[in-house]
């Protein structure tokens, strides 16, 4: 299961609602995009410290998933199905789904904007 930075937020802060649909028995991927995403978000953090102590320990007990030219495969892809219906979403947003479709794998978010892609299985709280 991907991990969205929203659910890596909801995570962080222990959100019950987000712990009763988290499997604890299948491994967690995050994508590079994520961790990036969260990083920036706690630059201007009151619990940064802490926060980054906490990501780089759940970085060594997960699958990272990389951006690669496979990757790039299933980006364009995303990309240009979301041409076709007239649909934008965020651009990092884009290489989730391109990873969740290149592995496989569920993507845990609120975003809504991913139940409009063929092929992405979107898990939400």
């Amino acid at each position: 299961m991907i991990l969205d930075t929203n659910a890596l937020s909801a995570f962080a802060d222990a959100e019950r609602d987000l712990l009763k649909v988290l499997p604890s028995d299948r491994p967690w991927a995050l994508p590079a995009v994520v961790i990036g995403e969260y990083r920036f978000g706690l630059l201007e953090s009151a619990q940064r410290t802490e926060r980054e102590q906490w990501l780089s320990h759940l970085i060594e007990v997960v699958t990272i998933l990389p951006i690669t030219v496979t990757t790039t495969i299933c980006y364009a892809s995303v990309r240009h199905q979301l041409r076709l219906a007239n649909r934008r979403i965020p651009p990092n947003d884009s290489w989730i789904a391109a990873l969740a479709l290149e592995h496989r794998l569920p993507i845990l978010t609120r975003d809504a904007h991913f139940d409009h892609l063929s092929g992405v299985v979107k898990i939400s709280w």
